[in-house]
């Protein structure tokens, strides 16, 4: 569960550093004359001339096709009311920043000083221009209905207004499946929706749309039950006014099979629930808190089938599942609009994504075995990385066949995987595995308790909810260190290694040790002196189960700690080699390097385990590794050395791994360039594939090229070194790595004893 935000967090959180949390950034070479010429003045004139012989040409030269305008008058914020356009603005930054991390669409927020429906639209239709598509947000009932049915018809580009349609949507999908799980058809139950704004009844529409017959729905607002006897009903409440004789919430419920609650909290109480019919399936989607609690509702009817819009519990119907990708696919066909067919794919989307096998990930987001479609699992999590894909290719589908797409997609597996790339350069997958890291924190050593920066990402880790942290060393200079640098170690537990109160500790550990190396000629007394090394005492807390992983690096040489690793912690089953990879976000997507760290010169059998390994490793981060394997010649024109090495090992792999994807020896530029590899070897096994990891032939060549692309700003964010083979979860850093670099390796290590724990085995 999420902690509590303060007053003083949220504030600090928007106003640190730059203030806001948005920003432009060019996205073209500026840094020559030459270049500003082109960008302005004379070079802009031509593309400004072409615009103008043919307006399509703007999705050609300008960010129109991949920008949307989020606009609001600020009538109708979140849970707060008509605070003013001004004061609305953090909830446009923000709701800007999710089409960015999640669909990669640019936004410029407006907040329009404007309430009068006329004026705004006339306003909204003057700055269309500039934009792809229009997000209408947080504008209250019934002008929204108005502002969007005319901005749709008098505009050639996608209007939505989220609020309306986006719970829609996702509510609608959810329908779909717990009537799935309910065994109920569509057409025939009885449905009571409590509250009338314009989710209410965008959403009540759409359902309509699916099969909900409207002489079964019951809608009531806050002064009871929309009925065809009240006088004080807008055109929109007077479309569901009822004829039926019930005046409550309460009479109008009882044998209902579906309640969605779109209100107030605490607006539906147990009773209520218990007069529902066989399976009830409760939607309660009021927030910060829900017409009824998870707890109560199935305290009442422990057969009820719940959601609600909270984070906290299962089934969480969240908007962010449905605009950053609906946008995402009109964009992409340059759609017209936003039509009923388009938003129907996207329900249809959602739902079968659902019924999907669910990706390790994601459970272990959740802390669970394994997740499967059933009364706790029926609409996707959030941080799925399948909707990118799934929701967006839906809609551009839905928009092509109903006509409106004026760019149809003719390779739809080249699109697939231009979504799937299209987020490489970001910290979307640092920011997926934290959230999986905090949903369920493991005890983390931090190895080099006294260095300023493992302190630091402790802190920062401890603060985030996403380890328990460990420090081994010395207690006072610890404390000391911290209080020189205003860092407060609350919570964080001190252990030093050498201590007389860990003498149990260490004598326990010694004598495990000693008996697992006895055949090594480890005796208890050499086992009890290695307990004084800070490593050798972490990697015995994991491989004891008194943590679950460790980080270590800034201070120790990577030989010894593989020679103690595989000493203490030992390999995988399989394999007689461990490894090291790098993943590097790049502007060309995510690419993962091998091995880094570990092995200086391979052999065919080790370049044949570190393949294994990496492959195992990128399919746990959820991409399809293509492998290319390095060297500086192509496929036998050189037969000595390295080359052969190569060649043997991938020879090895194609008989006996065919499932991996790999191909090599080859240089560089053949493995990143497809036309060219393809061009001039057509035999290679990776025919028609974008490569995505690199294995390199030795030690050297990978680590410096790694490095190279990080500190000449080629990749953005890195993670790793990420060790592969080991027993057990253990990490090995960079030597003087950043706090930012321990913080993503401590992320990876508490997903990876996550994992490994719910799957019982090492995650790879």
């Amino acid at each position: 569960m999420m902690g509590k935000i303060t007053k003083e967090a949220a504030l600090a959180y928007h106003k640190k550093g730059k203030p806001g949390k948005i920003e432009v950034i060019p996205t073209k070479p500026y840094s020559t004359q030459n270049d500003l010429s082109l960008a302005y003045s004379p070079g802009v004139a031509i593309p400004c001339l072409e615009i103008e012989k043919d307006p399509e040409k703007a999705y050609d030269y300008t960010t129109k096709g991949n920008l949307v305008a989020v606009i609001s008058n600020g009538t109708a914020v979140l849970g707060l009311g008509d605070i003013g356009a001004l004061s609305g603005k953090p909830v446009m930054e923000g709701k800007g920043l999710l089409f960015k991390i999640f669909s990669g669409i640019d936004v410029f927020d407006i907040e329009v000083n404007e309430k009068d429906p006329e004026k705004f639209i006339q306003t909204v239709k003057a700055i269309s221009p500039t934009f792809g598509g229009i997000n209408l947000e947080d504008i209250k009932a019934p002008e929204c209905f108005e502002i969007e049915r005319r901005l749709k018809e008098e505009l050639d580009i996608p209007v939505m207004h989220d609020d309306q349609h986006g719970t829609a949507i996702i509510s609608a999908a959810a329908l779909l499946n717990a009537l799935l799980i309910a065994n109920k058809k569509i057409e025939k139950i009885k449905l009571v929706v409590n509250g009338a704004g314009a989710s209410a009844i965008a959403c009540t529409k759409l359902y309509m749309t699916l099969g909900v017959q409207r002489k079964n729905i019951i809608m009531c607002d806050s002064k009871g039950v929309i009925s065809v006897r009240r006088k004080d009903l807008n055109e929109q409440k007077r479309f569901f006014a009822t004829a039926k004789h019930a005046n409550t919430l309460a009479e109008a419920i009882a044998g209902a099979d579906v309640f969605l609650g779109l209100s107030v909290a605490d607006s539906l109480t147990k009773d209520m629930v218990k007069s529902m019919a066989k399976d009830p399936i409760v939607f309660a989607l009021a927030n910060p808190d829900p017409e009824i609690s998870y707890e109560d509702a199935h305290e009442a009817r422990p057969d009820v089938i719940f959601a609600t819009g909270r984070s906290d519990y299962p089934n969480q119907v969240n908007n962010v599942l449905g605009f950053p990708y609906i946008f995402r696919g009109a964009l992409d066909v340059r759609a017209k609009g936003i039509n009923e067919e388009m938003k129907l794919a996207a329900v249809q989307a959602l739902a079968d994504i659902a019924k999907e096998p669910v990706l390790d990930v994601v459970n272990a987001a959740y802390g669970l075995d394994r997740l499967t479609f059933g009364r706790d699992y029926f609409i996707p999590k959030p941080l799925d990385p399948r909707l990118l894909t799934g929701v967006s290719m839906a809609v551009a589908k839905a928009a092509i066949i109903s006509g409106v797409a004026r760019k149809p997609i003719e390779d739809w597996t080249a699109y697939e995987n231009k979504l799937s790339e299209m987020m490489g350069y970001s910290n979307k997958l640092v920011r997926q595995l934290t959230a999986i890291a905090k949903s369920k924190p493991r005890r983390i050593v931090f190895c080099e308790g006294n260095h300023i920066n493992m302190i630091k990402a402790a802190v920062v880790c401890k603060h985030d909810g996403i380890c328990h942290p460990i420090l081994v060393g010395n207690e006072d200079r610890i404390n000391r260190i911290a209080a020189d640098n205003d860092l407060m170690l609350d919570g964080i537990e001190i252990i030093n290694h050498r201590s007389i109160t860990e003498d149990v500790r260490r004598d326990k550990y010694a004598h495990i040790l000693a008996e697992k190396r006895a055949r090594q000629g480890v005796t208890y007394i050499e086992a009890f002196e290695k307990m004084n090394d800070r490593n050798y005492f972490a990697m015995m807390m994991v491989e004891t189960g008194d943590a679950d992983s460790m980080i270590t690096g800034v201070y120790s040489h990577y030989q010894e700690f593989a020679q103690k690793a595989i000493e203490v912690i030992g390999l995988q089953p399989g394999t007689d080699h461990f490894a090291a990879m790098h993943i590097l976000q790049t502007k060309k997507g995510t690419f993962f390097i091998a091995d880094t760290l570990i092995n200086r010169w391979p052999s065919t059998e080790t370049l044949i385990d570190i393949a294994r390994l990496t492959d195992n490793a990128v399919k746990f981060f959820n991409y399809d590794p293509v492998i290319a394997m390095l060297s500086f010649s192509n496929f036998g024109a050189d037969k000595d050395g390295s080359p052969l090495w190569i060649s043997k090992a991938v020879e090895y792999l194609h008989k006996n791994y065919p499932d991996i994807v790999v191909d090599g020896e080859m240089q560089v530029n053949f493995a990143i360039n497809r036309e060219l590899r393809d061009r001039t070897y057509p035999f290679n096994k990776l025919n028609g594939k974008d490569v995505n990891t690199l294995i390199f032939p030795n030690l050297s060549s990978s680590n410096i090229i790694s490095r190279m692309f990080m500190d000449f700003g080629i990749a953005g964010e890195s993670i790793g070194p990420i060790q592969m083979g080991l027993n057990k979860p253990a990490y090995f850093t960079d030597i003087e790595a950043s706090v930012r670099d321990i913080i993503n390796l401590t992320v990876v290590a508490a997903v990876d004893a996550i994992v490994s724990e719910n799957k019982e085995s090492k995650a790879f």
